[in-house]
């Protein structure tokens, strides 16, 4: 009986309109959505490595390593071709070095501004919008519109149970969404292999987990449209209330989640934390200068009564302790600028998983939120990449400068600028920068991004999977209950 319930739905759907638009809406959307993904991608990638190699190519013609700064950049993530999130939000690198603090700047939308207006159309996007509504239409007359044609009436004049039958029309509904989508997935697939996209096997599996979570996305749709198709009794006004639904959920629901967080937990702007920290940092060299000043005319009281011979030997005798005193004040100066920087980044933070959390308590009541922060920690395009990729810096900024500090020990110091020496023998020397050897980077440490294990991923999803599920359920069994009370006449 049930095979048959679903056969007959199938061939419902398999022979109206509806079907046939789907399946050509999904297949242009999507092969669309894919090929602007790749493109985008690739164009990121050449960025990337371009940016890299410039960098690579200044530090090679520096002579000093005081004072000496380069760039962290984000490594561009095959899986942002189908769930971009806030890759093109956030910044693209952050400058390293003993000044500046670790800003992730110069985002794709700070640089094109017209992408921020029009959003880029990534898969991620398909699933969301268009895939439940086309869930909806698929389903919103699934009852009452039988009931109108007189169908439902002929049906249930033989033996059928009523929980069969919303089951075959559950399972009807679901095929005929699933099966159009199986083509132009497939195509998908095949685009990234011959696009040579590098997908390892974690990003296939990242992929297969993305599909599935999309597939229970709209698993809900469908529940909820013959619930409500099973809850009144004609097909125009189901559509109405799941229009409104649709556009609660996708649209409005997540916004004011969002609004109300950041009403109740109030955080400063990361512009507000960086202008601290850079005021903090201002005040300590000057500090750290005023010192200098103070120091150099504490010593050149102590040489006001000695002979010109009697100072250069009072020189020649402390000038090592005196370089010593200063590298460690500065070095003191330095850790103290940033030890407040990291308290303040961390303070930041602090706050905004807060809020964050917040947040996501609030907007979770959408099943479209919880599919979308799923895909997205699937994808690594998370909320999560910015202070992941902030922390990675961070550790990446004391190994670097540990390493040029050691390296600028090793070579004597110097800031490359222009020195100028006597010798008793040889007589007076100049020498400048282009005179010098230019320092060896080969065993620079390199930065390496952040790394996710699949374990990770899972447990970070599993919230907003378990979720849907619940969603999905309670749907399908609320239908179950509606149409167990629900007259056939």
């Amino acid at each position: 009986m049930f095979r048959i319930l679903v056969l007959k739905e199938l061939k419902v759907y398999f022979t109206s309109p509806k079907f046939i638009s789907t399946f050509i809406a999904c297949s242009i959307l999507i092969i669309l959505s894919v090929m602007v993904g790749i493109q985008d991608y690739k164009n990121d990638v050449k960025r990337y490595d371009t940016a890299r190699q410039l960098e690579r190519q200044v530090l090679e013609e520096r002579t000093s390593w005081a004072y000496i700064g380069t760039r962290a950049f984000i490594t561009p993530d095959p899986m942002r071709i189908f769930v971009s999130g806030i890759t093109n939000d956030i910044g693209r690198f952050s400058d390293v070095s003993a000044t500046e603090q670790v800003t992730l700047r110069s985002s794709t939308y700070s640089n094109d501004p017209i992408f921020a207006v029009f959003r880029l159309l990534d898969l991620n996007f398909i699933f969301l919008i268009v895939l439940s509504l086309f869930a909806i239409l698929f389903t919103y007359d699934s009852i009452n519109g039988e009931r109108e044609s007189g169908t439902l009436r002929l049906t249930f004049s033989n033996a059928v149970p009523r929980v069969k039958y919303i089951a075959a029309k559950f399972a009807g509904a679901w095929l005929g969404l699933v099966i159009p989508l199986l083509v132009p997935m497939l195509v998908v697939v095949l685009m990234v292999i011959l696009s040579k996209v590098p997908f390892e096997a974690r990003h296939w599996l990242d992929f297969t987990l993305f599909a599935g979570v999309a597939v229970g996305y709209f698993s809900f749709f469908i529940a909820l449209g013959i619930f409500v198709s099973s809850m009144t009794r004609r097909a125009n006004v189901s559509f109405l209330i799941l229009l409104v639904a649709w556009v609660s959920l996708t649209l409005i629901v997540p916004r004011i989640g969002v609004m109300a967080a950041s009403k109740i937990i109030q955080v400063p702007s990361a512009a507000e934390v960086n202008a601290l920290a850079d005021a903090f940092s201002k005040d300590q060299w000057k500090q750290y200068t005023e010192g200098l000043i103070k120091t150099s005319r504490e010593r050149n009281s102590l040489m006001a009564d000695m002979t010109e011979e009697e100072r250069e030997v009072f020189q020649d005798e402390n000038e090592w302790n005196w370089m010593e005193e200063s590298d460690r004040v500065r070095k003191e100066m330095q850790t103290n600028i940033k030890d407040h920087s990291r308290r303040l980044q961390e303070e930041h933070t602090n706050q905004l998983i807060e809020q964050e959390r917040l947040a996501f308590l609030f907007v979770r009541v959408s099943p479209a939120s919880a599919f979308q922060l799923a895909t997205m920690n699937i994808a690594g395009t998370d909320t999560g990449l910015k202070p992941r990729y902030q922390d990675a810096i961070e550790n990446y900024r004391d190994t670097f400068l540990d390493h040029a500090a050691v390296k600028e020990k090793e070579s004597g110091g110097g800031m490359g600028g222009i020195s100028i020496n006597f010798d008793t023998e040889k007589g007076i020397s100049v020498s400048t920068p282009r005179d010098r050897p230019t320092i060896d980077i080969s065993d620079m440490p390199m930065f390496m991004p952040p790394a996710r294990t699949i374990g990770s991923v899972i447990s970070e999803t599993m919230t907003d999977l378990v979720l849907l599920v619940i969603y999905t359920v309670g749907a399908l069994a609320a239908a179950f209950v509606a149409f167990l009370r629900y007259d056939v006449r």
